[in-house]
């Protein structure tokens, strides 16, 4: 995606209050402000003509903490003085409009049910709105405009910290040599029955659709400060399938839809249902997890200083009364090899197992 140039101006001259969003060349307008700022907004221009809003509240047992309403209106300013009388759960309004006025009623009400659908779909925030209204027509070419002004809109928005619209897509590279994408990441625990992926999209760690995870978080923490994260992981995992983003079947979870995660280790706890270190856990491809890695090397450490008898079916096939070992560079002498599955990245990673370059190990048990 090409670059976006953005500009936005703080009309009061303070961060969090009256602020206006412009993309170059885009014919929408955002305005942002603060309900105890909303006579000051009220007073603007933009406020005055069509469009849709969105009204944003803090509660902690909504999704990620945020409720949202959505509407639409033939003038913002009229309808924004009725909802702040009858609702009473938001602090901030985002006004959604046109700079050249463009935007008609009939766009509004294009735009709302749009947007309650992406917000729905985005799973970021708990949305008040208790129907979505139908998507009205719109001549063919108005119709291709709304999905370039809500696209501009899904970019805009996250840049002022509203991210109720945000929905992670997964980049595919273009090409095979192209190294900018993110890794698909894995955690696995076969006991558990977890089988999860996750990416990095757009800067967000987001645990893909089709993930299995633990159907009810388990974890029971000792310390109070312990105690109160597995409340919030606990919490969260519920939350996620009160949501429908994990569906329950036959004891099983799965994600139905990406999620995003403030961090891997938040996204791991999730899936395992305990505490999880997951910068060191969620291993890919290109790069298995630190666990992995230490697994193996306490394999490889092991098998290549002791010494025992060759199973029955290695020394039927190979004509020897012990496992092939790893010859000596002084004595030509080998080591035992407990036919251990070692990656070509793991002996890059552990030179201290003193691997001799230009020897050929089998790549299914490295015994040589």
């Amino acid at each position: 995606m090409s670059g976006k140039q953005i500009k936005l101006f703080l009309a009061d001259g303070t961060p969090g209050g009256v602020t206006t969003a412009e993309i170059t060349n885009w014919t929408g307008h955002v305005l942002s402000a603060r309900r105890s700022d909303l006579a000051d907004l009220l007073k603007r221009d933009e406020a005055q003509r069509a469009g849709a809003y969105l009204l944003l509240g803090d509660d902690e047992a909504a999704i990620e903490n945020t409720r949202c309403y959505i509407g639409e209106a033939d003038v913002v300013a009229e309808r924004l003085r009725y909802q702040q009388r009858d609702k009473e759960f938001w602090d901030r309004v985002v006004v959604i409009t046109s700079k050249d006025a463009n935007l008609t009623k009939a766009h509004g009400r294009n735009l709302e049910p749009k947007l309650i659908s992406l917000a729905a779909l985005a799973g970021r925030v708990t949305v008040e709105n208790s129907t979505a209204p139908g998507v009205p027509a719109l001549p063919e070419a108005d119709a291709s405009d709304m999905d370039y002004f809500v696209s501009q809109l899904q970019i805009v928005l996250p840049v002022l910290g509203v991210n109720a619209i945000r929905v992670p897509t997964p980049s595919v590279p273009n090409k095979a040599a192209d190294t900018t994408g993110s890794p698909i990441f894995h955690l696995r625990q076969v006991r558990l029955g977890v089988d999860a992926r996750a990416q990095q999209i757009d800067g967000e760690f987001t645990m893909l659709a089709g993930s299995t995870v633990v159907p009810s978080w388990h974890g029971v923490g000792k310390a109070d400060s312990t105690k109160k994260a597995y409340d919030t992981y606990r919490a969260q995992h519920q939350q996620l399938i009160d949501t429908g983003a994990i569906a329950v079947v036959d004891g099983n979870g799965r994600l139905t839809r990406n999620v995003v995660f403030s961090s891997p280790s938040t996204a791991g706890a999730v899936a395992l249902g305990r505490s999880y270190n997951g910068r060191r856990e969620w291993g890919s491809a290109e790069r298995p997890s630190s666990s992995t890695f230490a697994r193996r090397s306490r394999a490889l450490s092991s098998h290549f200083t002791s010494r025992r008898r060759a199973p029955k079916h290695v020394a039927a096939q190979r004509g020897v009364g012990s496992v092939p070992r790893r010859p000596s560079a002084d004595t030509g002498m080998h080591r035992a090899c407990r036919c251990v599955q070692i990656t070509d990245l793991d002996l890059r990673e552990h030179p201290s197992q003193q691997l001799k370059s230009g020897v050929v190990w089998c790549q299914s048990c490295w015994c040589g």
